[in-house]
């Protein structure tokens, strides 16, 4: 039995920004060595960040990818990195992990498994490897590399390694956030550990892009399937744990060895054992981080949000401050004749409690002079819908109005629920640049509003916004049941035709009103349009729209 150091290295890195992403994996290095770690451990194609999608087309990428890897190569030197990368060889691109010490790379494994299912699109770019090693002897330890898939399943090399003779498990991953599925990683890895008598090491990058959000929750289960070192969820970490190993028989895949045997010293007498989150609070956390990268990554300052006095938007209020700051978030209340003097008043409650910058432009004159502009086309049809979107379209001008003349980004306010059936109005509340709600059904905007006013003695979203039947006060009276079943019954419902593909005729022999499901994913199908135009927004369920869930917009299927 032997002990072998290893820092984790849990990093928020950014697409194609490799000076900042050299700069921030050498000072993780160097974070590592002062630890006296023996092996620094890094994430998924931590070079470039993970997914560069497309950017993987571009021959500069992949050579300026290439140098930034030999700039973190030339700074190891008694510590191993192993660090993820795009490597190119022979016109054919793969996801390999890079193994650095004393200046070179000194070995390169390649990614076996490559996903094409939900987000991911890997054969789209890459050539799978073609064998399971080589196995690396890291301070007199046998060591096998995984890349993030490869570990998941039987048939990936991690079984090969075991049988050459891998005493410890490397994996790198790129592993995107859903809810719950923390849980679902460590019962698959501690599984695999437990069976195969090995300890893992399980490193995940962690931060917002684009739609995705990535957890970190990096951890090292030991040969008994019990998790001995945890890192935080949703912020960077560097810990290194001390891990015990058994040597065991060797095999015949390949050895590189990359480091002398380990040194004397006194072993760590502590361990980082962060706690997950958990529940609504975790999805919190996923939102906030997601809404900080997105802002700060794409280079906004500020962001401004229309309040209505909804919970919506006070929701989407409260995310805000917490990722950037009150001083950073701007709010609007823009009341049309039909807005309640109840709603104006929650939302400059909100505005008081947040203390944030807030601002009230009534939109009645810009809404009297497009009806009396309309009214030579209109004035032969009856008031409908089409009234109603323009109070909306004309609050979506403002906002982009005061976006281009302050630089700040819009956030919008639609949950899933809204945006599943098309209960928005295109150019009007889809207007903007990031959805923060996009992926959370209306009951789970009320848990997260009762969750985040749990968190203060005074709550910051006014009750009176939480309780109140939801609205759009486009019209006298209007709620929103008015259109819509109750959510209680619309959320499940919706889940099943979205994230788990039932079929229409499915939903209604699993006990669903059958006219209900005909209405309700008429309006799902119908509102296909709407969605490929609206705003990226973060990902926590299962599916998301977007890159996750591609339907044709034209498309007579039922």
């Amino acid at each position: 039995m032997g002990l072998i150091r290893v820092a984790l290295a849990q990093l928020n890195l950014r697409v194609g920004d490799f000076d900042s992403n050299v700069a921030a994996i050498t000072d993780a290095y160097d974070q590592s060595a002062a630890l006296d770690a023996d092996l620094a451990v890094f994430s998924e194609l931590a070079v470039c960040a993970y997914p560069p999608e497309d950017l993987l087309l571009k021959q500069r990428f992949i050579d300026d990818a290439q140098r930034a890897l030999e700039a973190i190569a030339s700074h190891a030197s008694d510590t191993v990195a192993i660090v993820g990368f795009p490597e190119q060889e022979n016109g054919q691109l793969y996801n390999s992990a890079a193994v650095c010490h004393q200046g070179q790379v000194r070995g390169i494994y390649r990614k076996r498994l490559l996903p094409n299912y939900s987000v991911f699109d890997e054969k789209r770019y890459f050539v799978a490897g073609a064998t399971d090693g080589p196995l690396f002897e890291i301070a007199g330890v046998l060591t096998g590399v995984c890349i993030c898939e490869d570990l998941w399943f039987d048939e990936g090399p991690f079984g090969s390694q075991i049988e050459a003779g891998a005493a410890l498990g490397i994996s790198v991953n790129g592993s995107p956030y859903q809810r719950g599925k923390h849980a679902t990683r460590v019962a698959a890895i501690t599984d695999r550990a437990r069976t195969d008598k090995v300890p893992i090491v399980y490193v995940n990058q962690v931060g917002g892009q684009d739609e995705l959000v990535f957890d970190g929750s990096s951890f090292v289960a030991d040969a008994h399937g019990a998790v001995i070192a945890r890192l935080p969820q949703f912020e960077e970490a560097v810990e290194v744990v001390d891990i015990e190993v058994s040597s065991r028989p060797q095999g015949d895949l390949p050895v590189l060895t990359t480091s002398l045997e380990p040194e004397r010293r006194e072993p760590l007498t502590t361990r980082p054992m962060a706690e997950p989150h958990s529940g609504t609070g975790e999805v919190w956390k996923a939102l906030v981080l997601a809404t900080r990268d997105y802002v700060n990554k794409n280079g906004f300052s500020d962001v401004v949000i229309g309040l209505s006095g909804g919970v919506d938007s006070s929701l989407v209020a409260a995310i805000a401050v917490d990722a950037l700051g009150p001083q950073r978030v701007h709010g609007v209340s823009m009341p049309s004749r039909y807005s309640s003097a109840g709603s104006q008043d929650d939302a400059a409650e909100l505005a008081l409690n947040l203390a944030i910058d807030f601002h009230t432009i009534p939109i009645e004159p810009a809404h009297a002079s497009m009806i009396e502009m309309l009214d030579p086309l209109f004035s032969a049809h009856d008031p409908d819908l089409t009234e109603e979107n323009l109070q909306s379209r004309i609050r979506g001008v403002l906002l982009m109005a005061l976006s281009n003349k302050k630089g700040w980004l819009v956030l919008t306010t639609g949950n899933k629920s809204e945006t599943s059936v098309g209960y928005s109005t295109l150019y009007g509340d889809t207007a903007g640049g990031f959805a923060v709600l996009k992926d959370c059904p209306k009951l789970l905007v009320y848990d997260l509003c009762r969750w985040r006013n749990s968190q203060t003695n005074t709550p910051w979203i006014p009750e009176a916004s939480i309780s109140k039947p939801p609205s759009a006060e486009l019209r006298p009276e209007q709620t929103d049941e008015q259109s819509l079943p109750p959510y209680e019954l619309l959320d499940p419902l919706l889940e099943e035709y979205i994230e788990q593909d039932r079929t229409a005729a499915e939903l209604v022999s699993g006990g669903y009103d059958s006219e209900m499901v005909e209405r309700i994913t008429g309006l799902v199908d119908l509102a296909e349009y709407k969605r490929r135009q609206s705003p990226p927004g973060p990902r926590i369920s299962a599916k998301a729209f977007g890159k996750d869930r591609r339907l044709p917009i034209t498309n007579r299927y039922r």
